[in-house]
Protein backbone atom coordinates (compact mmCIF):
# COMPACT_ATOMS: atom_id res chain seq x y z
CA UNK A 1 0.00 0.00 0.00
CA UNK A 2 1.41 3.38 -1.01
CA UNK A 3 0.12 5.26 2.05
CA UNK A 4 2.62 5.12 4.86
CA UNK A 5 0.93 4.08 8.10
CA UNK A 6 3.37 6.24 10.05
CA UNK A 7 2.45 9.45 8.25
CA UNK A 8 1.18 12.19 10.50
CA UNK A 9 -2.57 12.59 10.90
CA UNK A 10 -2.08 16.23 9.95
CA UNK A 11 -0.55 15.32 6.60
CA UNK A 12 -2.59 15.42 3.43
CA UNK A 13 -2.55 12.48 1.03
CA UNK A 14 -2.27 13.50 -2.62
CA UNK A 15 -3.87 10.85 -4.78
CA UNK A 16 -2.48 12.32 -7.99
CA UNK A 17 -2.44 9.50 -10.53
CA UNK A 18 -2.48 6.63 -8.02
CA UNK A 19 -5.59 5.22 -9.68
CA UNK A 20 -3.53 4.89 -12.87
CA UNK A 21 -0.15 3.57 -11.64
CA UNK A 22 0.98 2.73 -15.16
CA UNK A 23 1.00 6.46 -15.91
CA UNK A 24 3.33 7.45 -13.08
CA UNK A 25 6.69 6.61 -14.70
CA UNK A 26 5.91 8.24 -18.09
CA UNK A 27 4.50 11.31 -16.31
CA UNK A 28 7.58 11.52 -14.08
CA UNK A 29 9.80 11.69 -17.19
CA UNK A 30 7.50 14.21 -18.94
CA UNK A 31 7.25 16.48 -15.88
CA UNK A 32 11.00 16.31 -15.26
CA UNK A 33 11.83 17.23 -18.88
CA UNK A 34 9.21 20.02 -18.87
CA UNK A 35 10.59 21.38 -15.59
CA UNK A 36 14.15 21.40 -16.96
CA UNK A 37 12.97 23.24 -20.09
CA UNK A 38 11.02 25.72 -17.93
CA UNK A 39 14.08 26.38 -15.77
CA UNK A 40 16.37 26.76 -18.78
CA UNK A 41 13.99 28.97 -20.78
CA UNK A 42 12.96 31.31 -17.99
CA UNK A 43 16.45 31.68 -16.48
CA UNK A 44 17.80 32.44 -19.97
CA UNK A 45 15.30 35.25 -20.49
CA UNK A 46 15.97 36.74 -17.04
CA UNK A 47 19.74 36.70 -17.60
CA UNK A 48 19.71 38.01 -21.15
CA UNK A 49 17.24 40.79 -20.23
CA UNK A 50 19.62 42.03 -17.54
CA UNK A 51 22.92 41.40 -19.32
CA UNK A 52 22.16 42.77 -22.78
CA UNK A 53 21.92 46.60 -22.84
CA UNK A 54 19.83 46.49 -26.04
CA UNK A 55 17.02 44.83 -24.08
CA UNK A 56 16.97 47.58 -21.46
CA UNK A 57 13.35 48.58 -22.10
CA UNK A 58 10.00 48.31 -20.26
CA UNK A 59 8.84 45.43 -22.48
CA UNK A 60 11.76 43.22 -21.45
CA UNK A 61 11.58 44.40 -17.85
CA UNK A 62 8.03 43.03 -17.67
CA UNK A 63 9.04 39.93 -19.63
CA UNK A 64 11.77 39.17 -17.09
CA UNK A 65 9.16 39.57 -14.34
CA UNK A 66 6.94 37.07 -16.15
CA UNK A 67 9.86 34.64 -16.47
CA UNK A 68 10.66 34.96 -12.75
CA UNK A 69 7.01 34.36 -11.97
CA UNK A 70 6.85 31.26 -14.20
CA UNK A 71 10.07 29.97 -12.67
CA UNK A 72 8.57 30.21 -9.17
CA UNK A 73 5.22 28.89 -10.46
CA UNK A 74 6.63 25.57 -11.63
CA UNK A 75 8.98 25.26 -8.65
CA UNK A 76 6.06 25.59 -6.22
CA UNK A 77 4.45 22.37 -7.47
CA UNK A 78 6.61 20.26 -9.80
CA UNK A 79 9.32 19.07 -7.31
CA UNK A 80 6.61 17.81 -4.93
CA UNK A 81 4.85 16.10 -7.84
CA UNK A 82 8.08 14.38 -8.91
CA UNK A 83 8.71 13.11 -5.37
CA UNK A 84 5.16 11.73 -5.11
CA UNK A 85 5.32 10.08 -8.54
CA UNK A 86 8.50 8.15 -7.71
CA UNK A 87 8.26 7.67 -3.96
CA UNK A 88 6.07 5.26 -1.97
CA UNK A 89 4.50 8.09 0.02
CA UNK A 90 1.98 10.40 -1.62
CA UNK A 91 1.80 12.88 1.23
CA UNK A 92 2.40 16.55 1.94
CA UNK A 93 2.48 18.09 5.41
CA UNK A 94 -0.26 20.48 6.48
CA UNK A 95 2.23 23.36 6.58
CA UNK A 96 3.61 22.37 3.18
CA UNK A 97 0.09 22.30 1.74
CA UNK A 98 -0.70 25.77 3.13
CA UNK A 99 2.54 27.21 1.73
CA UNK A 100 2.03 25.54 -1.65
CA UNK A 101 -1.56 26.76 -1.90
CA UNK A 102 -0.61 30.32 -0.90
CA UNK A 103 2.35 30.59 -3.27
CA UNK A 104 0.55 28.96 -6.20
CA UNK A 105 -2.47 31.25 -5.81
CA UNK A 106 -0.26 34.31 -5.30
CA UNK A 107 1.75 33.66 -8.45
CA UNK A 108 -1.36 32.91 -10.50
CA UNK A 109 -3.03 36.11 -9.25
CA UNK A 110 0.11 38.10 -9.98
CA UNK A 111 0.26 36.76 -13.53
CA UNK A 112 -3.31 37.94 -14.20
CA UNK A 113 -2.36 41.53 -13.40
CA UNK A 114 1.14 41.34 -14.90
CA UNK A 115 -0.28 40.31 -18.30
CA UNK A 116 -2.55 43.37 -18.14
CA UNK A 117 0.47 45.58 -17.34
CA UNK A 118 2.29 44.10 -20.34
CA UNK A 119 -0.72 44.87 -22.55
CA UNK A 120 -0.68 48.48 -21.33
CA UNK A 121 3.02 48.69 -22.18
CA UNK A 122 2.31 47.49 -25.75
CA UNK A 123 -0.59 49.95 -26.01
CA UNK A 124 1.60 52.92 -25.09
CA UNK A 125 4.47 51.74 -27.33
CA UNK A 126 2.24 51.40 -30.41
CA UNK A 127 -0.49 53.98 -29.88
CA UNK A 128 1.58 56.72 -28.19
CA UNK A 129 5.16 56.11 -29.38
CA UNK A 130 6.33 59.71 -28.89
CA UNK A 131 5.20 59.70 -25.26
CA UNK A 132 6.40 56.15 -24.56
CA UNK A 133 9.71 57.06 -22.80
CA UNK A 134 7.87 59.55 -20.59
CA UNK A 135 4.85 57.39 -19.70
CA UNK A 136 6.77 54.12 -19.27
CA UNK A 137 9.74 55.53 -17.38
CA UNK A 138 11.80 53.29 -15.11
CA UNK A 139 10.16 54.48 -11.91
CA UNK A 140 6.65 53.85 -13.23
CA UNK A 141 7.59 50.39 -14.50
CA UNK A 142 8.99 49.44 -11.09
CA UNK A 143 5.84 50.74 -9.38
CA UNK A 144 3.61 48.80 -11.78
CA UNK A 145 5.58 45.57 -11.33
CA UNK A 146 5.66 45.97 -7.53
CA UNK A 147 1.91 46.64 -7.50
CA UNK A 148 1.19 43.44 -9.46
CA UNK A 149 3.19 41.30 -7.03
CA UNK A 150 1.66 42.92 -3.93
CA UNK A 151 -1.88 42.59 -5.34
CA UNK A 152 -1.34 38.94 -6.21
CA UNK A 153 -0.01 37.99 -2.80
CA UNK A 154 -2.73 39.99 -1.01
CA UNK A 155 -5.45 38.22 -3.00
CA UNK A 156 -3.86 34.86 -2.26
CA UNK A 157 -3.87 35.61 1.47
CA UNK A 158 -7.66 36.02 1.35
CA UNK A 159 -8.40 33.05 -0.92
CA UNK A 160 -6.05 30.59 0.77
CA UNK A 161 -7.32 31.59 4.23
CA UNK A 162 -10.96 31.09 3.20
CA UNK A 163 -10.07 27.73 1.71
CA UNK A 164 -8.07 26.39 4.66
CA UNK A 165 -10.62 27.57 7.26
CA UNK A 166 -13.34 25.33 5.80
CA UNK A 167 -13.82 22.40 8.27
CA UNK A 168 -12.81 19.02 6.83
CA UNK A 169 -13.84 16.72 9.71
CA UNK A 170 -10.64 14.70 9.46
CA UNK A 171 -10.75 14.23 5.69
CA UNK A 172 -7.25 14.52 4.28
CA UNK A 173 -7.24 12.65 0.97
CA UNK A 174 -6.90 15.22 -1.84
CA UNK A 175 -7.83 13.90 -5.27
CA UNK A 176 -5.17 15.96 -6.98
CA UNK A 177 -1.37 16.08 -7.32
CA UNK A 178 -0.94 19.36 -5.41
CA UNK A 179 -2.92 21.56 -3.01
CA UNK A 180 -5.42 23.63 -4.98
CA UNK A 181 -8.60 25.50 -4.04
CA UNK A 182 -11.28 23.36 -5.78
CA UNK A 183 -9.74 20.07 -4.61
CA UNK A 184 -9.42 21.30 -1.01
CA UNK A 185 -12.98 22.64 -0.89
CA UNK A 186 -14.21 19.20 -1.97
CA UNK A 187 -12.94 17.93 1.40
CA UNK A 188 -15.19 20.31 3.38
CA UNK A 189 -17.81 18.58 5.50
CA UNK A 190 -20.08 21.64 5.79
CA UNK A 191 -21.99 23.83 3.37
CA UNK A 192 -19.37 25.72 1.36
CA UNK A 193 -21.71 27.89 -0.73
CA UNK A 194 -20.59 31.08 1.05
CA UNK A 195 -16.93 30.16 0.55
CA UNK A 196 -17.63 29.34 -3.09
CA UNK A 197 -19.46 32.63 -3.65
CA UNK A 198 -16.64 34.67 -2.08
CA UNK A 199 -13.98 32.80 -4.04
CA UNK A 200 -15.95 33.10 -7.28
CA UNK A 201 -16.31 36.87 -6.85
CA UNK A 202 -12.58 37.24 -6.16
CA UNK A 203 -11.71 34.90 -9.03
CA UNK A 204 -14.00 36.72 -11.47
CA UNK A 205 -12.60 40.12 -10.48
CA UNK A 206 -9.02 38.97 -10.77
CA UNK A 207 -9.49 37.09 -14.03
CA UNK A 208 -12.22 38.85 -15.97
CA UNK A 209 -11.36 42.49 -15.19
CA UNK A 210 -7.70 42.22 -16.36
CA UNK A 211 -8.83 40.15 -19.36
CA UNK A 212 -11.39 42.82 -20.35
CA UNK A 213 -8.67 45.46 -19.99
CA UNK A 214 -6.29 43.44 -22.18
CA UNK A 215 -8.90 42.91 -24.90
CA UNK A 216 -9.79 46.61 -24.78
CA UNK A 217 -6.17 47.69 -25.22
CA UNK A 218 -5.79 45.35 -28.18
CA UNK A 219 -8.78 46.92 -29.89
CA UNK A 220 -6.90 50.25 -29.85
CA UNK A 221 -3.62 48.53 -30.75
CA UNK A 222 -5.15 46.80 -33.79
CA UNK A 223 -6.51 50.12 -35.05
CA UNK A 224 -3.10 51.76 -34.62
CA UNK A 225 -1.30 48.87 -36.35
CA UNK A 226 -3.60 49.08 -39.37
CA UNK A 227 -2.65 52.77 -39.75
CA UNK A 228 1.09 52.01 -39.92
CA UNK A 229 2.24 52.53 -43.49
CA UNK A 230 5.47 50.55 -43.38
CA UNK A 231 4.82 46.84 -43.90
CA UNK A 232 7.95 45.94 -41.92
CA UNK A 233 6.96 48.11 -38.93
CA UNK A 234 3.41 46.76 -39.08
CA UNK A 235 4.69 43.16 -39.05
CA UNK A 236 7.07 43.86 -36.14
CA UNK A 237 4.25 45.38 -34.08
CA UNK A 238 1.94 42.49 -34.94
CA UNK A 239 4.61 39.90 -34.13
CA UNK A 240 5.30 41.39 -30.70
CA UNK A 241 1.60 41.57 -29.85
CA UNK A 242 0.92 38.06 -31.19
CA UNK A 243 3.39 36.55 -28.69
CA UNK A 244 1.70 38.34 -25.80
CA UNK A 245 -1.79 37.41 -27.01
CA UNK A 246 -0.84 33.74 -27.30
CA UNK A 247 0.47 33.76 -23.71
CA UNK A 248 -2.72 35.53 -22.57
CA UNK A 249 -4.90 32.93 -24.30
CA UNK A 250 -3.01 29.96 -22.85
CA UNK A 251 -3.15 31.34 -19.31
CA UNK A 252 -6.65 32.81 -19.16
CA UNK A 253 -8.41 29.96 -21.00
CA UNK A 254 -7.28 27.37 -18.45
CA UNK A 255 -7.54 29.66 -15.40
CA UNK A 256 -11.11 30.77 -16.20
CA UNK A 257 -12.22 27.19 -16.86
CA UNK A 258 -10.91 26.27 -13.39
CA UNK A 259 -11.75 29.22 -11.14
CA UNK A 260 -14.82 30.92 -12.61
CA UNK A 261 -17.07 28.02 -11.68
CA UNK A 262 -18.47 26.63 -8.42
CA UNK A 263 -15.98 24.18 -6.86
CA UNK A 264 -18.96 21.86 -6.30
CA UNK A 265 -19.08 21.32 -10.07
CA UNK A 266 -15.36 20.49 -10.08
CA UNK A 267 -14.45 17.46 -12.18
CA UNK A 268 -11.36 15.67 -10.92
CA UNK A 269 -9.99 14.56 -14.31
CA UNK A 270 -10.73 17.90 -15.97
CA UNK A 271 -9.25 19.72 -12.99
CA UNK A 272 -6.04 17.71 -13.17
CA UNK A 273 -5.65 18.28 -16.91
CA UNK A 274 -6.25 22.03 -16.60
CA UNK A 275 -3.88 22.27 -13.64
CA UNK A 276 -1.20 20.47 -15.63
CA UNK A 277 -1.73 22.90 -18.47
CA UNK A 278 -1.45 26.19 -16.58
CA UNK A 279 0.90 24.85 -13.90
CA UNK A 280 3.48 23.18 -16.16
CA UNK A 281 2.75 23.53 -19.87
CA UNK A 282 2.17 27.31 -19.96
CA UNK A 283 5.25 28.30 -17.87
CA UNK A 284 7.35 25.96 -20.03
CA UNK A 285 6.05 27.36 -23.32
CA UNK A 286 6.09 31.07 -22.40
CA UNK A 287 9.85 31.68 -22.83
CA UNK A 288 9.91 29.79 -26.13
CA UNK A 289 6.89 31.69 -27.45
CA UNK A 290 8.68 34.97 -26.79
CA UNK A 291 12.12 33.90 -28.04
CA UNK A 292 10.99 32.05 -31.18
CA UNK A 293 8.85 35.00 -32.31
CA UNK A 294 11.16 37.80 -31.19
CA UNK A 295 14.25 38.68 -33.23
CA UNK A 296 15.62 40.98 -30.51
CA UNK A 297 15.62 38.23 -27.87
CA UNK A 298 17.17 35.70 -30.26
CA UNK A 299 19.87 38.20 -31.25
CA UNK A 300 20.55 39.02 -27.59
CA UNK A 301 20.88 35.30 -26.77
CA UNK A 302 23.37 34.87 -29.61
CA UNK A 303 25.38 37.90 -28.45
CA UNK A 304 25.44 36.67 -24.86
CA UNK A 305 26.46 33.12 -25.83
CA UNK A 306 29.13 34.42 -28.24
CA UNK A 307 30.51 36.75 -25.56
CA UNK A 308 30.68 33.91 -23.04
CA UNK A 309 32.41 31.68 -25.61
CA UNK A 310 35.16 34.23 -26.34
CA UNK A 311 35.64 35.00 -22.64
CA UNK A 312 36.27 31.28 -22.00
CA UNK A 313 38.61 31.03 -25.00
CA UNK A 314 40.75 33.82 -23.57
Amino acid sequence: MWINNQSSLDDFILLGFSDRPWLETPLFVIFLVAYIFALFGNVSIILVSHLDPQLDSPMYFFLSNLSLLDLCYTTSTVPQMLVNLRGPEKTITYGGCVVQLYIFLALGSTECILLAAMAFDRYVAICKPLHYPIIMNQRRCIHMATGTWISGFANSLVQSTLTMLAPRCGQRVIDHFFCEVPALLKLACTDTRINEAELNVLGALLLLVPLAFILGTYVFISRAVMRIRSAESRWKAFNTCASHLLVVFLFYFTAISMYVQPPSSYSRDRGKIMALFYGIVTPTLNPFIYTLRNKDVKAALRRTLTKEFWVKRK
